[in-house]
């Protein structure tokens, strides 16, 4: 039995005058959704919609749209039709027997597609010593899967979505993680003076794809989370069926939660540092807690290596540790680096201010009285998220801490986080800091319009997720079976399609604004389906330079209104509703757009979604990013815009900084040393003008004979052969599954086994380290050569005296290190070769040398233990 509960409603006023009840505006004291009955031969039609596989799979999408196709282009959520067709057609569809056997087929592939073994399996069976996890856990803040489930801001969700729809793709068995929030990420709408104005619309998950979690009883799972003060945060599980990856997101608007802890979850990235840090440690200790009960009550098996998406989720670390404690396991110590041999971390942030920061005293307040991770000293906790600043604590410290293998999400971005987080090992080259680099990825079937996917002639529904081997995405017509013709007429029907869902939503915006319907008539006539269309949509922080390319107005309206090779340009994008500054950006923008001169080439769409990004994606010829360089961990809108024919036109950051070809797009040169950003600004915006004006513009409007742009095709064609493959959210699984996950299992079981021998030993280990390490020298060392000339490649002998201090041989890794000199003796270019003892503390080694010039050589001492990653891992070095 389900009860539905809520507040008294109040008929009076603050005067206790009763007024009359058809002077009332009146509101409900609680929303539930009453889902439909489904005639039994259509029961699978529930499944179906349930299953979030739709979002990616066009059959059962044309399903849904066979039930009332004009009701389906308006909903495009199959959960919500089968509440809004009506129950005749209902009745009629189950006596259709068509209709019957087109839902059986769609029910049998989905239950094939749940159940085959995928690329995961047969990479499992093939036995090469790396063991396959059994589960992995991806703990994320968002998860950005469809707009038929709001519960994302942007690409950091999108990214957290496409993840687990790779995941499940490849068969990888994922379990996603999270809270889920009753008021989503706001909606976006404009003041009649452009600015920006945000909405919160309330969300009753009952009515979104998903389901309760239950004990056997019938009654909620709940988690349960310690609070200062003696409370208790409570929160209930929703399940989301993301393919074959199960998606948990807690809920705290339930009764029996105090009326502050009910609205934990209500808003995504909300709230004050206290509001914050209960979400943080809902979805990390919570959230730990919610996986375990799903896996206790499915048979899932529990995972084994868990992912944190970003730090936010970093304290699952901390409950894991609990979970060891409380069953008997080792001390902290040892439990730690069982902990650690798990855990991968993903940092997404470039700058140290994007990061997660909380007051000492606030972790204190909520750690201090032992009632939220019993038997783990507070000031053990405090430890993990140390920083410079004693006063704070730091999550992405505490992220690193806590996990053996870390990354950032571009090549480029590695290098930032590297040199960002240097600090937590000293003594070692930013190269050699123990963070990594995957490149994110976009989910393909999800983004490709399925016109393009038709077109090139892809058989593989899911893009090549069989393996690297495989194709990157549909791809027999990019071989040579579709002409120029073809891709220029989809083209140009894609860029007519985004044309028309332009105006729609000019005309809503401005009819949001205030304006009337009689003087809209001009939103009918904006945009030409046949203009080179530039798109810029994603958030609107200040690095993102929403308003770079109104640098030199007049050289926009220029290039905008030019008679022979005009220019269109999309705008979307939403910023923080408490970052006063990007409001300002937007309404400089809208105010630059709302020109009568120049309305007809330049709109700004407010409430960017997923929905409007695909018409964006897919209509542009040519997309546009300029940040300031080198913010932009990642940024995948390229890339979904690379995959439908766009061309990106991008300043060299995130991705496009490895995979900009020089015949892929452009790229916008940089203006790097200048210090000034106005100048800055100044000169990569006149550098973009210049792009767009003398070599993009004249290149889209060169036609054949036959009015085809063949410059610009070859350089599409050149997109889709080169990027398609890269820029797949199932090469960017690959990479994590190869290099992360089955390195991570190898080393936990390793860790775990024996009741925790090999955590044992390390903790040892790392307790003789803190006794010795200090007193470990390179007492001398000389290198001698063979022969009486030095070039390049003489073989030469480098001998060490080291004092290990107690320490013995094998504990330690002794390296030679040779490289390029200059004037301060630093090396680089450096040829790092290992040593090996000799006996009596010496070692030795031999290597030829590298490169002609000044050269120099060192040797330095490393902690070795088999369960470390990484010589720098612990962050110790001892220099000659």
């Amino acid at each position: 039995m389900r009860t539905i509960t809520g507040a008294a409603p109040v008929r009076g006023g603050a005067t206790g005058v009763h007024r009359p009840l058809w002077s009332l505006t009146m509101k409900a004291v609680r929303r539930f959704t009453v889902r439909a009955s489904v005639p039994e031969e259509l029961s699978g039609l529930t499944a179906l919609a349930t299953n979030l596989r739709w979002t990616w799979h066009p059959p059962t999408r044309d399903l849904f749209a066979s039930m009332d196709d004009p009701l389906f282009r308006r909903i495009r959520d199959p959960l919500r039709m089968l509440t809004a067709v009506p129950a005749e057609r209902l009745r009629e569809l189950a006596a259709d027997e068509d209709f019957l056997a087109r839902t059986r087929a769609a029910t049998e592939d989905l239950e094939r597609y749940l159940t085959e073994p995928r690329w995961y399996q047969r990479r499992a069976a093939e036995g090469d010593g790396q063991r396959c996890p059994e589960g992995v856990a991806y703990f994320s803040m968002e998860f950005g899967v469809h707009e038929a489930l709001p519960n994302y801001s942007g690409g950091l969700g999108v990214l957290a979505g496409d993840h687990l729809k790779a995941a499940s793709d490849l068969g990888v068995p994922m379990i996603g993680v999270g809270p889920l929030y009753r008021s989503g990420y706001f909606r976006q709408s404009l003041s009649l003076d452009g600015w920006q104005v945000e909405h919160y619309p309330v969300i009753d998950p009952s009515g979104l794809p998903l389901e309760l979690l239950t004990e056997p009883s019938g009654e909620p799972v709940l988690v349960h989370v310690a609070m200062p003060g003696g409370r208790e945060l409570r929160a209930q599980v929703w399940l989301a069926r993301v393919g074959r990856v199960p998606l948990l997101l807690l809920d705290t608007d339930i009764d029996g939660n105090d009326d502050d802890l009910r609205g934990v979850t209500d808003r995504l990235y909300g709230g004050d540092a206290d509001h914050r840090i209960r979400q943080e440690i809902l979805a990390g200790i919570g959230g730990m807690r919610a996986v375990r009960r799903y896996c206790e009550l499915t048979g899932h098996p529990q995972p084994e290596v868990f992912h944190t998406n970003e730090g936010h989720a970093g304290f699952l670390g901390l409950e894991r540790a609990r979970e060891i404690l409380a069953a008997g396991g080792p001390g902290f110590d040892e439990v730690l680096q069982a902990v650690r041999a798990g855990t991968v971390f993903t940092t997404h942030t470039p700058v140290s201010a994007g990061i997660d920061r909380f007051p000492v005293d606030l972790v204190q307040r909520y750690f201090g009285d032992g009632r939220l991770l019993p038997a783990i000293d507070v000031r053990r906790v405090l430890a993990l998220g140390a920083e410079d600043n004693p006063g704070m604590f730091n999550m992405a410290h505490m992220g690193l801490r806590l996990a053996q293998r870390a990354n950032g999400v571009s090549a480029l971005h590695g290098r930032v986080s590297r040199r960002m987080f240097a600090r937590l090992w000293p003594g070692f080259d930013e190269d050699e800091v123990p963070v990594r680099s995957v490149t994110n990825g976009v989910h393909g079937p999800t983004w490709v319009a399925r016109e393009m996917s038709a077109l090139l002639g892809g058989s593989d529904e899911e893009w090549g997720h069989d393996g690297p081997g495989s194709s990157g995405g549909p791809g027999s017509g990019i071989d040579g079976g579709v002409t120029d013709e073809q891709l220029w007429d989809l083209r140009r029907d894609l860029r007519a399609k985004l044309v028309a869902e332009v105006r729609r939503r000019a005309r809503d915006a401005w009819l949001q604004r205030g304006a009337s319907a009689l003087e809209l008539g001009w939103t009918e006539r904006i945009f030409d389906p046949d203009v080179l269309t530039v798109g810029f949509a994603r958030r609107v922080p200040t690095y993102k330079r929403l308003t770079l390319m109104l640098r030199d107005p007049d050289r926009l309206r220029a290039l905008l209104l030019d008679d022979d090779h005009p220019i269109q340009v999309v705008v979307a994008g939403k910023s923080h509703p408490a970052d006063e500054g990007g409001k300002a950006l937007i309404q400089q923008i809208v105010r630059f757009v709302d020109d009568p001169a120049v309305r007809q080439r330049i709109v700004f769409l407010p409430d960017y979604d997923m929905s409007m990004a695909r018409y964006l994606y897919r209509g542009c010829d040519v997309w546009l990013n300029n940040p300031t360089r080198p913010l932009e961990a990642c940024g995948t809108s390229g890339m979904k815009a690379a995959l439908n024919g766009c061309l990106n036109l991008s300043i060299r950051d995130g991705w496009w900084d490895e995979y900009y070809d020089g015949s892929n797009g452009w790229a916008i040169p940089t203006a790097d040393g200048v210090s000034d950003p106005l100048v800055r600004d100044d000169l990569e915006a006149a550098a973009l003008y210049d792009l767009l004006g003398q070599q993009i513009a004249p290149l889209f409007y060169d036609r054949d004979p036959n009015g085809v742009p063949k410059g610009w095709l070859s350089m599409i064609w050149h997109t889709l052969r080169t990027l398609g493959p890269r820029v797949q959210a199932s090469r960017m699984v690959r990479e994590y599954v190869e290099s992360y996950y089955l390195p991570a299992a190898t080393t936990v079981a390793d860790a775990t086994a024996d009741s925790y021998a090999g955590s044992r030993s390390l903790a040892e280990y790392r307790r003789r380290l803190d006794t010795y390490w200090s007193r470990v020298r390179v007492v001398d060392t000389d290198l001698t050569v063979d022969g009486d000339s030095l070039v390049v490649g003489t073989e030469a002998r480098v001998r060490a005296r080291i004092d290990l201090a107690g320490l013995g041989e094998s504990e330690v890794s002794v390296q030679a290190v040779v490289g390029r000199v200059g004037d301060t003796d630093d090396l680089h270019d450096v040829v790092t070769v290992p040593m090996e003892p000799s006996g009596r503390g010496e070692f030795t080694a031999r290597l030829r040398l590298p490169h002609a010039g000044a050269l120099g050589y060192t040797v330095r001492v490393l902690p070795r233990h088999r369960l470390l990653a990484s010589p720098a891992e612990l962050g110790k070095v001892v220099h000659a």
